[in-house]
């Protein structure tokens, strides 16, 4: 068993860093708001502490999943930060979704230090993280990889090495270009149904094996004609993960003129006061009710 640190208890954060405890990796946890960290340390066990740099130290593995790449410098950088309490031959893993940038700023940090480093963007949600079935997409070098895939296999149903440091990134917004173009193609076909009459429950039937199905389909389409969206993946944090998106696309030349359209209407519920819907809230953009 490894001594972990994890840094982040978010809606994801929290039920990952379960997850190593359950799996007997005897867990340190650091939250920016303390309550969050005694509540999880009263349901699993473990140690809170109330810096990165005390939660890093002593740990082989670091997990971090925060919001953003300013907070995950927050945590990883500076006097109080994960990197200054890890010792040489010990890994951190990112689970943030974040730019390429930042992962390649804090590989080039660890490399000083001795430190391995993977970007691990991970893909599945709430309920992905909360039944331990998360997709992690990994940047980094093999034996860094290799090393750390056993912990990381405590929360994942899969995790894959796709390439250098940034590399999982970089895939986090391939999948995020695809979600964001299958919940717009679903909420169409969904309101096309709804407008022509068909009983949906017969229609998803008869499509959902078929090529048209998708994880989207078998997970939210009837949640979307209930018009059922306080769940899930935000609105929020979509148009989070697609900003970066956005920036890395006009830096390699790339056009996303579906996602652009997807983001503005993300936008427009957004303003609507709904930002904390899931992305499947597209569809009432469609309504005329």
């Amino acid at each position: 068993m490894a001594n972990c640190a994890f840094i982040g208890l978010g809606v994801m954060g929290y039920p990952m860093a379960g997850h190593l405890q359950a799996a007997g990796h005897p867990t340190t946890v650091y939250n920016r708001t303390s309550v969050t960290a005694e509540a999880w340390v009263a349901e699993h066990g473990g140690v809170s502490v109330p810096t990165p740099r005390e939660a890093a130290t002593g740990a082989d593995f670091v997990m971090v999943c925060v919001g953003n790449d300013d907070d995950l410098r927050s945590v990883v950088f500076g006097g109080d930060g994960a990197l200054v309490g890890m010792t040489p031959g010990t890994t951190l893993v990112d689970h943030t979704t974040a730019s390429a940038e930042v992962a390649r700023e804090i590989r080039a940090t660890a490399d000083e230090s001795g430190l391995g480093f993977i970007d691990a963007p991970v893909s599945g949600g709430q309920a992905g993280a909360q039944n331990g079935q998360l997709s992690v997409m990994c940047g980094g070098d093999p034996e860094v990889f290799a090393g750390a895939e056993a912990i990381i296999d405590s929360y994942a149903k899969i995790a894959v090495l796709v390439g250098g440091t940034g590399s999982g990134q970089l895939t986090k917004m391939v999948n995020q270009v695809c979600i964001a173009g299958l919940i717009q193609g679903l909420s169409e076909a969904l309101d096309f149904g709804r407008r022509s009459g068909l009983d949906q429950e017969k229609v998803l039937a008869a499509i959902s094996a078929g090529a048209s199905g998708s994880w989207q389909m078998d997970n939210r389409a009837r949640t979307m004609l209930d018009r059922h969206f306080d769940h899930g993946f935000a609105l929020d944090w979509m148009r989070k993960d697609l900003g970066i998106v956005f920036d890395e696309a006009q830096r390699v030349g790339a056009t996303l003129p579906v996602t652009a359209m997807v983001d503005q209407f993300y936008a427009r519920l957004q303003r609507e006061g709904h930002g904390r819907w899931d992305t499947s809230a597209l569809i009432e953009l469609l309504r005329d009710d």
